[in-house]
């Protein structure tokens, strides 16, 4: 019988002053029982940062033909394709087949080993952009997990400040490849 997911509930309020986006979220997050929590953690960044009304998180890891998160039209058309990790070439190929914008949030301390050989063989998809989560921060933003989370993000000039009630997490992520939409 196979492992069910766990399932995380997060109220999550985003202050977001480079874009002009405030909004509270209430967010359940269902994570695969070979996902760690320093990857959940990432995907919730990954939300806060893309927050919109249709942003929804996908079945990412226990699907190959869903991302982590994406954004659809009233028409089911894929705005926005959002991948935490380092998904494989094939991967962000089809996505950006797929979608008018794709994003890529790289964490880990093998996160450059992964996008050096990556990086000319994807300079040709425009809408393909790839952020690096520095690694600490990805692992600090781990202690904020718990089932039932309150937390606050807020960006400003590319500033990003994660907060529950008694921690909070400062960075700033690497931009390694500007995407354009469709």
């Amino acid at each position: 019988m196979a492992i069910k997911s766990t399932i995380f509930k997060a109220a999550l309020s985003v202050s977001d002053m480079d874009r002009s986006y405030y909004a509270d979220h209430a967010l359940t997050i269902a994570c695969h029982p070979s996902e760690t929590a320093e990857r959940m953690m990432v995907r919730v960044l990954a939300f806060a940062l893309n927050a919109h009304e249709y942003l929804a998180f996908g079945k990412g890891i226990s699907d190959v033909d869903e991302p982590d998160l994406w954004q659809k039209d009233l028409t089911g058309a894929i705005d926005h394709w959002i991948e935490a990790g380092q998904p494989d070439e094939k991967r962000i190929l089809k996505a950006c087949g797929r979608a008018a914008r794709v994003s890529i949030y790289a964490y880990s301390h093998s996160a450059e080993l992964w996008w050096k050989p990556l990086q000319a063989k994807l300079a040709r998809a425009r809408n393909l952009a790839v952020w690096s989560v520095p690694s600490e921060a990805s692992k600090e933003l781990a202690r904020l997990a718990a089932r039932n989370m309150q937390l606050q993000c807020t960006v400003q000039e590319g500033q990003i400040w994660m907060s529950d009630a008694s921690d909070t997490v400062q960075l700033e992520l690497a931009n390694w490849k500007t995407g354009e939409g469709k």
